[in-house]
C-alpha cells in the first residue's frame, strides 16, 4: 500500500513487504507473505483474522523472536528510524522490553515455570533500568499493584501454576510494561479467559495505555474487542493484510469478501427473527495451509465460488477504495454482502 512505504515523524513503525517463511520438510513456505503496514504513535492498531492468518507470526517477525534455523525474514521493519532486521543481537536486546513490550498469548507457557513472578518482573528492569535491588523490588510491587493484583505481597512470591489464568495474564502485562515500551504487542491477550476476566483485562490495556501514551499492537479474532479497543484496523487472511481502514469504516463498510464474512458470521442479539429460526452463517472451507497457498489469484476466492475468477485478479494489488481504506484484489467490486 502506497502510505505505508515512508517513513514520518508520527510513524512509529512500520513493516515494508515483510515476508516470513518456515522451514517445512527442507523447504521454506511464508506465513508472512508482502506485509505492509504503519503503526502511528499513540494508536491502538488491531490485527483480525481467523487462526492459522498469520498474525501471531507477524508479530513475533517485529521483535525476531522466531527461531533462525527454521525461519526466514526478510522486508523491512523500521522501529523509531531503526531497521530492526539488520540490529545485532546486543541491539536486539536493547528494543525488546524498553522499546517493544509482549504479552504472549499463553502465559502459562511464556512465564518461567522455575522462577517467582517477582524475580520474572525484575530481571527486565535489570536489563532496562538502573535500579538497584530494592528499587527493583519496589517497582515489581508497583507493577503488580497498577496491573490489579489483589495481594501483590503474594503474587510477588508465587510461582505461575500458582496462579490463576487470569493473575497470569495480569503477571505476563507487568512484565510487558515494566521498562514502559513506547509499543506494546498484545497477542490474543483475552484467550481462554473467562467474559468477566477478559472485560478486566482489556480495561487495564486500555487504562495502562491512556496512563503511558504507549502504542499497541492487538492481535485478536474477535471482532468485538476491535470494536470497543482499536483506532484501525488490519484483517489478515492467508499471510496478506486483505484490507486495512480505521475501525469504524471497517464496521460501517466492509469491502472484501472476507471481512464481510467475518462480520456476517457474528452472531447478533438485535434481530426480530425466532432464535430457533435463524440460521448463524458461516465462511466455507478453511484456510490454506502453507504448502498449500495459491501461487497467483485472490487467496481467498476458493471460499467464495460464486464470484467469478474473471472478477478476482491475477496478482491482486491494493485499492485505495476511501482515503485510508485499502482493499487487496479488485474481486470486492462484485461481491454481495448477503451471499455469505
Amino acid at each position: 500500500m502506497g502510505e505505508e512505504a515512508g517513513i514520518s515523524s508520527e510513524k512509529l513503525l512500520v513493516i515494508n513487504n515483510l515476508q516470513t517463511s518456515f522451514r517445512i520438510d527442507g523447504k521454506f513456505y511464508a506465513a508472512v507473505d508482502g506485509v505492509n503496514l504503519s503503526i502511528n504513535k499513540n494508536e491502538v492498531f488491531a490485527i483480525v483474522g481467523e487462526s492459522g492468518c498469520g498474525k501471531s507470526a507477524m508479530a513475533l517477525s517485529v521483535v525476531k523472536l522466531h527461531n533462525a534455523n527454521y525461519t526466514r525474514l526478510s522486508g523491512e521493519i523500521f522501529f523509531q528510524g531503526q531497521d530492526i532486521l539488520k540490529l545485532k543481537p546486543h541491539e536486539l536486546n536493547e528494543v525488546r522490553g524498553k522499546g517493544i513490550g509482549m504479552i504472549f498469548q499463553d502465559p502459562l507457557t511464556a512465564l518461567n515455570p522455575l522462577h517467582r513472578v517477582g524475580i520474572q518482573i525484575e530481571e527486565s528492569l535489570v536489563y532496562h533500568t538502573n535500579l538497584d535491588k530494592a528499587g527493583r523490588k519496589e517497582r515489581a510491587m508497583e507493577l503488580l499493584t497498577n496491573v490489579g493484583m489483589v495481594d501483590p505481597e503474594l503474587a510477588y512470591r508465587l510461582f505461575p501454576h500458582e496462579l490463576s489464568g487470569g493473575m497470569r495474564q495480569r503477571a505476563m502485562i507487568a512484565i510487558a510494561i515494566s521498562a514502559k515500551p513506547d509499543l506494546l504487542i498484545a497477542d490474543e491477550p483475552t484467550t481462554a479467559l473467562d467474559v468477566t476476566i477478559q472485560a478486566q483485562i482489556l480495561d487495564l490495556l486500555r487504562d495502562l495505555r491512556k496512563e503511558t501514551g504507549s502504542s499497541m499492537i492487538l492481535i485478536t479474532h474477535d471482532l468485538g474487542v476491535v470494536a470497543e479497543m482499536a483506532d484501525r484496523v488490519a484483517v489478515m487472511y492467508a499471510g496478506q493484510i486483505v484490507e486495512t481502514a480505521p475501525v469504524a469504516e471497517i464496521f460501517q463498510n466492509p469491502l472484501h469478501p472476507y471481512t464481510r464474512s467475518l462480520l456476517n458470521s457474528i452472531p447478533s442479539a438485535d434481530s426480530d427473527e425466532d432464535w430457533d429460526e435463524k440460521r448463524l452463517q458461516t465462511i466455507q472451507g478453511m484456510v490454506p495451509g502453507l504448502k498449500d497457498l495459491p501461487r497467483t489469484g485472490c487467496r481467498f476466492s476458493h471460499r467464495v465460488p460464486w464470484i467469478n475468477q474473471s472478477d478476482h485478479q491475477e496478482h491482486p494489488v491494493y485499492h485505495e477504495a476511501d482515503p485510508g481504506h485499502f482493499v487487496l484484489c479488485s474481486c470486492y467490486k462484485t461481491f454481495k454482502f448477503d451471499s455469505v
